[in-house]
């Protein structure tokens, strides 16, 4: 068994899988073909949002998401600083300036009492927005930041990349589902092949706003729109111009507008096959990998050494990543990857990057993130994970505690 590598996370690729590839592969379509509206239309329709976009990745949605928003020089937004860079970059991107709120010591989410104390530091209108982040697969309570936000003016992106399949119960006794949009503008997924779902590279964006909708249709394909209802030309005399016998535009089936300045943020048809399909099982995934989440609680439960991550009663936890914290976080890592066992730290605070250096950020400026930072190991944790894996890797970690 210890010649046997066990990652942290890995993708879990059918024969359906398989198949659904091959069907597009010997189609009309490779790209901007009817896939693309298939896997759209059941995602939305899985996290029971109006709207879903599909795009090339999580980051690109984050991206398309910042701009839809309005993030432009000089937006100030607000996010964690235990995230992927992605969730800040995004904002960057735009020219905007990112500012980070502490995370929650228990969740290891974006503190909303932290987030209060900035705004609250500031006159009202100077934050425009809050990117919190699913970490791990635990959901953002989105209904007390969304109190939080109305009372400051500021648009919300989830970003739930390691969140598809949780959810909440609100105030009201409501299920509130990562992604369905109740009480935030916009949500980010990523189809990474570590993620639930897997396209390889793949993004989703999610919302119940058509305005928002359409310009997110708008920004991911150049600016383009081939929708008549939608053209600013018609009748726009160009006999000046173009010297023609024509005193208006012809539009036809070919005609098209670029209308603002976009992206080629597209999924193609072959990535959206295989998310389709992924996605009959993604119900299957969660429950699975709340199992293993379950077996590692269970095991680990008796060793002093080792905090296992905390969930409160009225949440159902994604777990995209099963995090312990231990002391000596450097000697388990090595030991496990001696092993075969390649676990992963998640991740190394964003304001310590020394491109945020630049923007004004040091070490030292959100403690309770740096010190998960030092104690955070994520285990393996993926839904083809066998029980003498998972075992495997529970012995070992025994054996170093020993």
């Amino acid at each position: 068994m210890s010649q046997h590598v066990i990652p942290y996370g890995r993708q879990s690729i059918s024969d359906e899988d398989i198949q659904a590839v091959i069907e597009v592969l010997k189609s009309d379509y490779l790209t901007q073909g009817p896939s693309i509206a298939a896997f759209e239309n059941a995602f939305a329709e899985y996290v029971g949002a109006k709207y879903a976009i599909a795009v090339s990745n999580g980051t690109t949605a984050l991206h398309l998401g910042a701009l839809a928003l309005g993030v432009k020089k000089g937006t100030k937004v607000i996010t964690t600083p235990i995230t992927f860079v992605a969730s800040a970059n995004c904002v960057k991107y735009g020219e905007g300036e990112v500012y980070f709120a502490d995370i929650d010591p228990t969740t290891f989410l974006i503190d909303v009492e932290k987030v209060r104390i900035l705004l609250e530091a500031s006159p009202k209108g100077t934050y425009s927005g809050i990117i919190p982040v699913d970490f791990a697969g635990y959901p953002v309570n989105t209904e007390e930041l969304r109190k939080l936000a109305d009372e400051y003016g500021l648009w919300i992106i989830e970003d739930a990349c390691h969140a598809p399949g949780g959810s909440f119960i609100d105030s009201k006794g409501n299920t509130v589902k990562c992604g369905d949009g109740q009480y935030v503008d916009l949500t980010v997924f990523s189809f990474h092949p570590v993620k639930h779902i897997a396209c390889g590279e793949g993004g989703m964006i999610t919302t119940n706003n058509k305005a928002l909708y359409e310009e997110l249709l708008l920004l991911r394909t150049h600016g383009i729109t081939k929708d008549p209802s939608k053209f600013k030309n018609v009748n726009t005399s160009i006999n000046s111009t173009l010297n023609t016998q024509h005193s208006t535009l012809e539009i036809g089936g070919w005609y098209y507008e670029m209308q603002t300045l976009g992206y080629n943020y597209r999924l193609s048809d072959m990535q959206a096959a295989l998310g389709l399909s992924q996605l009959k099982r993604a119900n299957e995934g969660v429950l699975k990998r709340n199992g293993i989440a379950a077996t590692y609680d269970k095991a680990f439960a008796s060793i002093s050494g080792i905090k296992i991550p905390k969930r409160a009663n009225n949440i159902e936890h994604a777990f995209h990543l099963y995090v312990i914290q231990v002391e000596d976080r450097l000697g388990l890592y090595n030991f496990l990857k001696e092993n075969g066992i390649y676990a992963q730290v998640h991740y190394v605070p964003v304001h310590t990057m020394p491109y945020y250096q630049t923007l004004g950020n040091k070490f030292g400026d959100y403690p309770i993130a740096e010190t998960y930072y030092a104690h955070c190991l994520s285990l393996p944790m993926y839904p083809s994970l066998t029980d003498e894996e998972q075992d495997f890797v529970i012995g070992t970690i025994e054996t170093y505690f020993k």
